[in-house]
Protein backbone atom coordinates (compact mmCIF):
# COMPACT_ATOMS: atom_id res chain seq x y z
CA UNK A 1 0.00 0.00 0.00
CA UNK A 2 1.06 3.38 -1.07
CA UNK A 3 1.85 6.02 1.70
CA UNK A 4 -0.64 8.51 0.10
CA UNK A 5 -2.99 5.77 0.23
CA UNK A 6 -2.44 4.49 3.94
CA UNK A 7 -2.81 8.00 5.83
CA UNK A 8 -6.09 9.02 6.85
CA UNK A 9 -7.91 12.15 6.56
CA UNK A 10 -9.79 11.78 9.67
CA UNK A 11 -7.79 11.60 12.72
CA UNK A 12 -9.08 11.04 16.40
CA UNK A 13 -7.75 12.53 19.27
CA UNK A 14 -7.52 10.72 22.63
CA UNK A 15 -6.51 11.51 26.40
CA UNK A 16 -4.87 10.09 29.16
CA UNK A 17 -3.68 10.34 32.46
CA UNK A 18 -0.54 7.88 32.08
CA UNK A 19 0.39 8.62 28.08
CA UNK A 20 3.40 6.53 28.46
CA UNK A 21 1.25 3.53 29.25
CA UNK A 22 -1.26 4.23 27.11
CA UNK A 23 1.68 4.50 24.04
CA UNK A 24 2.80 0.92 25.60
CA UNK A 25 -0.60 -0.21 25.05
CA UNK A 26 -1.91 1.03 21.54
CA UNK A 27 1.90 -0.04 20.44
CA UNK A 28 2.64 -3.07 21.74
CA UNK A 29 -1.54 -4.77 22.12
CA UNK A 30 -3.26 -3.31 19.85
CA UNK A 31 -0.83 -2.95 16.73
CA UNK A 32 -0.40 0.68 16.13
CA UNK A 33 3.14 2.26 14.82
CA UNK A 34 4.23 5.01 16.96
CA UNK A 35 4.90 7.76 14.57
CA UNK A 36 5.71 10.66 16.95
CA UNK A 37 6.32 10.62 20.68
CA UNK A 38 7.08 14.07 22.53
CA UNK A 39 7.94 14.45 26.05
CA UNK A 40 6.48 17.19 28.17
CA UNK A 41 7.49 18.60 30.99
CA UNK A 42 6.14 16.12 33.75
CA UNK A 43 8.08 13.47 32.03
CA UNK A 44 5.18 12.15 29.65
CA UNK A 45 4.70 12.63 26.48
CA UNK A 46 2.94 15.39 25.80
CA UNK A 47 1.62 14.71 22.04
CA UNK A 48 1.79 11.43 19.94
CA UNK A 49 0.73 9.83 17.15
CA UNK A 50 0.34 6.56 15.94
CA UNK A 51 -0.72 4.74 12.61
CA UNK A 52 -2.84 1.60 12.04
CA UNK A 53 -1.26 -0.54 9.42
CA UNK A 54 -4.30 -0.87 7.57
CA UNK A 55 -4.75 2.98 7.42
CA UNK A 56 -5.85 5.46 9.20
CA UNK A 57 -3.94 7.37 12.65
CA UNK A 58 -4.85 8.43 16.03
CA UNK A 59 -3.29 11.53 18.08
CA UNK A 60 -3.55 11.32 21.95
CA UNK A 61 -2.35 13.50 24.67
CA UNK A 62 -2.24 14.30 28.42
CA UNK A 63 -5.10 15.30 30.52
CA UNK A 64 -2.77 16.80 32.39
CA UNK A 65 -2.42 20.11 29.51
CA UNK A 66 -5.30 22.15 29.68
CA UNK A 67 -4.09 25.03 27.39
CA UNK A 68 -5.94 24.13 24.15
CA UNK A 69 -9.44 23.62 22.92
CA UNK A 70 -8.77 20.33 23.95
CA UNK A 71 -8.06 20.79 27.44
CA UNK A 72 -11.00 20.09 29.02
CA UNK A 73 -10.80 15.99 27.53
CA UNK A 74 -11.31 13.57 30.04
CA UNK A 75 -9.25 9.77 29.76
CA UNK A 76 -11.75 7.19 29.40
CA UNK A 77 -14.83 8.86 27.70
CA UNK A 78 -14.38 8.01 23.94
CA UNK A 79 -15.25 5.12 21.53
CA UNK A 80 -13.05 4.55 18.73
CA UNK A 81 -13.40 2.08 15.64
CA UNK A 82 -10.66 0.65 14.06
CA UNK A 83 -10.56 -1.15 10.81
CA UNK A 84 -8.48 -4.48 10.25
CA UNK A 85 -8.92 -8.18 8.27
CA UNK A 86 -7.24 -9.97 11.48
CA UNK A 87 -9.74 -9.35 14.46
CA UNK A 88 -8.97 -12.40 16.05
CA UNK A 89 -5.05 -11.50 16.11
CA UNK A 90 -6.09 -8.19 17.64
CA UNK A 91 -8.02 -10.39 20.53
CA UNK A 92 -5.58 -12.68 21.23
CA UNK A 93 -3.00 -9.75 21.51
CA UNK A 94 -5.42 -7.74 24.37
CA UNK A 95 -5.96 -11.29 26.26
CA UNK A 96 -2.30 -12.02 26.42
CA UNK A 97 -1.58 -8.85 27.20
CA UNK A 98 -4.34 -8.97 30.57
CA UNK A 99 -6.41 -6.57 28.86
CA UNK A 100 -10.20 -6.31 29.16
CA UNK A 101 -12.85 -7.68 26.38
CA UNK A 102 -16.24 -6.27 26.38
CA UNK A 103 -17.03 -8.03 23.60
CA UNK A 104 -14.80 -11.26 21.73
CA UNK A 105 -15.28 -11.47 18.11
CA UNK A 106 -18.53 -12.31 16.85
CA UNK A 107 -20.42 -11.99 14.27
CA UNK A 108 -21.92 -8.59 14.38
CA UNK A 109 -25.15 -5.81 12.95
CA UNK A 110 -24.67 -2.68 13.53
CA UNK A 111 -27.25 0.16 13.81
CA UNK A 112 -26.32 0.65 10.01
CA UNK A 113 -27.32 -3.05 9.39
CA UNK A 114 -24.00 -3.69 8.23
CA UNK A 115 -22.47 -7.04 9.08
CA UNK A 116 -19.13 -7.30 10.36
CA UNK A 117 -16.29 -10.02 12.28
CA UNK A 118 -15.97 -7.96 15.51
CA UNK A 119 -14.39 -7.47 19.11
CA UNK A 120 -14.66 -4.94 21.28
CA UNK A 121 -11.90 -4.09 24.53
CA UNK A 122 -11.55 -1.30 26.50
CA UNK A 123 -7.89 0.20 27.18
CA UNK A 124 -6.49 0.65 30.50
CA UNK A 125 -8.12 4.30 30.97
CA UNK A 126 -11.36 3.21 30.20
CA UNK A 127 -11.86 4.41 26.20
CA UNK A 128 -13.68 1.81 23.98
CA UNK A 129 -11.73 -0.53 21.29
CA UNK A 130 -14.40 -1.92 18.45
CA UNK A 131 -12.22 -3.59 15.80
CA UNK A 132 -13.60 -4.95 12.75
CA UNK A 133 -13.62 -6.14 9.29
CA UNK A 134 -16.76 -3.32 7.85
CA UNK A 135 -14.86 -1.04 5.69
CA UNK A 136 -18.05 1.39 4.69
CA UNK A 137 -20.35 0.93 2.13
CA UNK A 138 -19.07 -0.90 -0.53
Amino acid sequence: MSRAASLSSVWPILHYDDTRSALRFLVDVLGFTEVVAAADEHGGIGHAEVHWPGGGALVFGSTRHRESVHGAMRAGTSAVYVVTDDVDAVHRRVCDAGGEVLEPPHDAVFGSGARAYACTVRDPEGNLWTFGTYGGPA
